[in-house]
């Protein structure tokens, strides 16, 4: 059994391994998927066999740290004891791995698309796509036994974003797709790489998370160049299009990580949950927690330009202050 001893403080971000994927470094499309498969055969792990399910939980451990719950900092926030603090965590917990069980099987079928579009079915970039496929599995195995180890059932989406989703696949290929899958992948990627490092948390958590980022950096490198060859392979009517697209996505993807639902478990009625949690001081801090390195390297790479994608970011609180002046900048200057 593989065992992981994390000792830092939860504060601290692990950037261990972690995609330094910029615009200047978008290497060539086969060596990148080279380089990402060789990876894959040195450094991949089973969650099945690499956490020890017959372990029972802890029940003084949490599954969230307090201050990435959704209504921490809120008047709501301060009625809660302990207890319903750590009962609502986990169900915020299970709300997010039901989140990114259905996200990861909407990456997987997004990924098989590209390889059965592909001219060249064989090569490298479509041996690494099927690969990340099978670690993308992999994770959701991950998340669902997490799930049943709660013993709660898990989250369905509502019906309007599982709808979505099936639209999604008649949407052709291009970079909204792509940021669509660095939105998912590097939001959960954000938090877990705060959180493997919080000894509160239940160790089994702990585990999937440092299993989870480890192989997430590769998607992230992955589809990060695909998004800057993307963007280079289309005109500036498609990529305006595309920047519009994606950046509704952001803004509407962002709140519902977590199903308003949870907020029943401990008495609160899920609207006035989801009311307190948007409306929160904390909630824009949250975001930006959340999203600061991708939507920097979205920037960077073009996607964030124009008035109408500027007026979506800022609907939704995702952007850091210093980046917001710059794009002002840029903008009074065009």
């Amino acid at each position: 059994m593989t065992t992981f001893e994390v000792e830092a403080p939860r504060s601290v971000v692990n950037n261990a391994g972690i995609s330094t994927t910029t615009l200047k470094n978008v290497g060539d499309r086969q060596k990148t998927a080279q380089r990402l498969l060789r990876s894959t055969a040195d450094r991949s792990y089973d969650g099945e066999l690499d956490i020890n399910w017959d372990a029972p939980l802890d029940p003084e451990k949490k599954w969230i740290p307090d201050h990435r719950q959704t209504l921490y900092g809120s008047r709501l926030w301060a009625t809660l004891t302990d207890e319903q603090r750590r009962t609502l965590g986990m169900h915020e917990m299970v709300a997010i791995l039901s989140f990114g069980i259905m996200a990861e099987v909407g990456l997987s079928t997004m990924l098989l698309r590209g390889v059965l579009e592909s001219d060249e079915m064989t090569d490298d970039h479509s041996r690494y796509a099927l690969a990340e496929v099978a670690e993308e599995t992999r994770h959701s195995t991950m998340f669902s036994r997490l799930v049943n180890l709660s013993e709660l059932e898990p989250y369905r989406q509502p019906s309007a974003l599982t709808w979505l989703y099936r639209v999604m696949g008649f949407i052709p290929r291009g970079p909204s797709v792509l940021a669509g899958t660095l939105l998912i992948e590097e939001l959960l990627d954000r938090f877990q790489r705060e959180a493997m490092n919080d000894p509160e948390l239940q160790p089994h958590l702990r585990q999937m998370m440092k299993i989870h980022i480890l192989e997430e950096a590769r998607h992230i490198t992955y589809a990060r160049e695909e998004l800057v060859r993307a963007i280079q392979a289309r005109g500036k009517a498609a990529n305006a299009w595309h920047r519009g697209l994606f950046a509704l996505q952001n803004m509407l993807v962002q709140p519902v990580l977590v199903n308003p639902k949870v907020y029943r478990s401990v008495g609160i009625h899920p609207l006035k949950g989801f009311l307190t949690a948007m409306t929160s001081k904390e909630y824009r801090s949250q975001a930006i927690f959340r999203s600061e390195p991708l939507v920097r390297y979205l920037h960077e790479v073009g996607m964030i330009r124009g008035p109408v994608t500027t007026r979506l970011y800022k609907w939704s609180r995702s952007l850091p202050d210093d980046l917001l002046e710059q794009i002002e900048r840029e903008r009074s200057a065009a």
